[in-house]
């Protein structure tokens, strides 16, 4: 029975091993939702010089209007 305790904490000890290992890992790999802001900043740094108001989408003399066939 000691032999059998053993092998038994020895495999339990290893899987907690691992299971620690991967969880760091995956911690630093991860980033926290209060600072995904500023790595989206640090990433695409925006600098401010008037271009950041996309004026083509407010150009709408050119698109055709197509009636609603639900509307009765």
């Amino acid at each position: 029975m000691n032999k059998n305790r053993r092998i038994l904490f020895t495999a339990a000890l290893i899987f907690t091993l691992i299971v620690v290992l991967v969880a760091v890992d995956m911690g630093r790999r991860t980033t926290a939702p209060w600072n995904k802001k500023r790595q989206l900043e640090r990433a695409l740094p925006t600098e401010p010089d008037g271009t950041a108001i996309d004026t083509s989408a407010l150009d709408v003399a050119d698109t055709l209007f197509i009636e609603d066939s639900t509307r009765r």
